[in-house]
């Protein structure tokens, strides 16, 4: 009896301190939840040299399609280097405007073909048939939610045209 009560205590303790760890993570707005992650580090080194990390730490909600550090790493060598310099900022904010839509949406607000409006002023493509893609890019994790919006983590950078 005693060691069923102090199971039953024990799970009750873990499954509540689970709860608020999750919930404090609602607390962090898009930056700072990427930097957290630890696998954003040229996502942020590229907001960051963008001068966009007051945007994304602004109220929105964003939604952020947001490429893994592998994700830069594949593009051609010498790209991201070439992307961070000052004389190529405006080519740097096109790239990172055309991952982010206006408002929140979340996984379950997307539907196969659908088109949506990023901030850069551009289409991207969602399908969602046999997983969900943007512009060809899995979505490899869903729904992040953060405190000004939500982070889908996709394995590749879309490019705007």
């Amino acid at each position: 009896m005693l060691r069923r009560n102090f199971l039953a205590l024990t799970s009750a303790a873990t499954i509540a301190s689970a709860s608020i760890a999750f919930a404090g993570a609602h607390q962090k707005d898009i930056v700072d939840t990427a930097i957290g992650a630890g696998s954003f580090a040229t996502l942020v080194a590229a907001v960051q040299a963008a001068g966009l990390v007051d945007t994304l730490k602004g109220e929105g909600p964003f939604t952020v399609f947001a490429p893994t550090d592998e994700a830069f790493a594949a593009l051609p060598e010498g790209t991201v280097q070439t992307l961070l310099l000052p004389e190529n900022k405006d080519k740097l904010i096109s790239i990172l405007t055309y991952h982010v839509v206006s408002g929140k949406v979340m996984s379950g607000d997307l539907s196969n073909n659908m088109m949506a409006t990023t901030v850069q002023g551009g289409q991207i493509h969602i399908m969602t048939t046999g997983g969900v893609t943007v512009n060809g890019a899995n979505v490899v994790t869903a729904d992040i939610e953060t405190s000004n919006g939500v982070i889908h983590v996709i394995d590749a950078v879309i490019l705007p045209k």
